[in-house]
């Protein structure tokens, strides 16, 4: 069998067309496309020698990135970090929540110095706070048939089922569907000013795939105050046949004469449900934390909550050894950290200062496990409260195994009188 060709960075030469910069860090040559008769990229021009008279400058918009010094202003004009005229949808922290700052301390002390009482009376308050709330969630594992033959495929090794396992299949193929990217910070974003929204009065359904910590609570916030309160302050309600997929008028006459009569709802809801994968409790922010009528119902405050949300990392950080040796993966750690890195920003799955191995010896890892749980939890009951408050029916459950993902907990809602499932408590 003939051998394969090797490729250009096997032997010590640029691809065809790219940049013949050797990035050393990478140990490949850079891939960017260099222009005609040019050796070098814009970024590397600096190594060739025929242009080494001029000189390249860190951009001043973004210092990422370099541009040649008499070609500045020009690039000013069309830099993709200039500022950009703000959309009719922008709002400057309308998800942001009421935010008094003297309730969060300029400084805090980092867990790894705190006394070991001090951390005893933080674990006895999270305890006490977490009386009577269920930590046993229901499992609502479920598989999409377009995914089984690739997941039952003898060719995909652990890593490769894992992949398909988090994947969601973002191509929708149905006809006369419009899509529209938004390119906004949540915490800026007012659903009910983006033009098809606003225009058809459509029900919105909030999706959201490992929203990292502060992420989701802006989010909810988003869906629930911003968009739902203010449609409902309009009395604004669709057509019923926007609601049942294009049905007409008679088909809809035909169904409530069958006694279907919920098959058209009674009251149209802005917000028809809400689903969200949790994650990264470690980065939440009380200044944004939806639950804080919660928090300080239970005697808890800024300060506890800065202390628990980083504590949740422990659920994660600490069965990293546990779960890939249980899942028989044999892979190097550091391809691992790759992998669940593309899932979450650190997500907890880095140690740090407030991990496990740095922490006082009082505590055994299982013990520091469930305590990181708890933490999760209770900031996530926070959550149900405030959907509750808002007329949801909020649930949790796990929606994948722990094997796939540490983070496996989902958050759903619907509006209260619609079915839904049974509401943790």
């Amino acid at each position: 069998m003939a051998s394969s060709a090797p490729t250009p960075h096997a032997t010590g030469f640029p691809a065809e067309g790219r940049c013949g910069y050797y990035v050393e860090k990478k140990k490949r040559f850079c891939r960017m496309v260099v222009a005609a008769g040019k050796r070098f990229c814009g970024e590397h021009a600096g190594a060739a020698e025929e242009e080494n008279t001029r000189k390249r400058i860190l951009c001043p918009l973004d210092p990422k990135h370099t541009v040649y010094e008499d070609q500045l202003a020009k690039h000013l004009k069309k830099c993709n970090s200039r500022e950009k005229p703000k959309p009719d949808f922008f709002i400057q922290d309308i998800n942001a929540g009421l935010t008094d700052e003297t309730e969060v301390p300029e400084q805090f002390v980092p867990i790894s110095s705190l006394s070991e009482e001090q951390l005893e009376n933080l674990i006895k308050k999270l305890r006490k706070a977490s009386e009577g709330l269920s930590s046993t969630l229901k499992d609502q594992i479920m598989s999409h048939p377009a995914l089984h033959d690739a997941l039952n495929d003898p060719k995909n090794g652990d890593s490769a089922t894992k992949h398909l396992k988090q994947q969601v299949d973002g191509k929708h193929r149905k006809k006369n569907s419009v899509f529209e990217r938004l390119q906004i910070d949540i915490q800026h974003l007012c659903l009910n000013k983006i033009p098809v929204l606003s225009k058809e009065k459509l029900p919105v359904v909030g999706i959201g795939k490992h929203l990292c910590g502060v992420a989701t609570d802006l989010a909810l916030r988003c869906l629930v105050e911003t968009y739902a309160a203010s449609c409902e302050e309009r009395n604004e309600e669709p057509l019923a046949k926007r609601i049942k997929n294009d049905k007409t008028e008679k088909e809809i006459n035909t169904l409530a004469k069958e006694g279907n009569e919920k098959s058209v709802p009674e009251k149209w809801t802005p917000v028809a449900g809400i689903v969200i994968a949790l994650c990264c409790h470690h980065r939440c922010d009380w200044r944004h934390y939806v639950g804080k009528e919660y928090f300080k119902a239970l005697g808890l405050g800024a300060v506890e909550f800065h202390y628990f949300q980083r504590m949740s990392s422990w659920a994660t950080c600490g069965m990293r050894k546990t779960s890939l040796d249980a899942s028989n993966i044999t892979t190097k750690r550091k391809d691992h950290q790759n992998d669940d890195g593309e899932e979450h920003d650190d997500g907890g799955y880095r140690f740090t200062d407030d991990t496990v191995e740095s922490l006082p010896g009082f505590l055994t890892v299982e013990e520091k496990k469930k305590i990181g749980h708890l933490c999760k939890l209770l900031i996530d009951q926070g959550r149900i409260e405030y959907l509750q408050q808002k007329r949801f029916s909020p649930a949790l459950q796990y929606y994948t195994d722990p094997l796939v993902s540490l983070e496996n907990v989902l958050l759903t809602a619907l509006p209260n009188h619609s079915s839904s499932p049974e509401t943790t408590t």
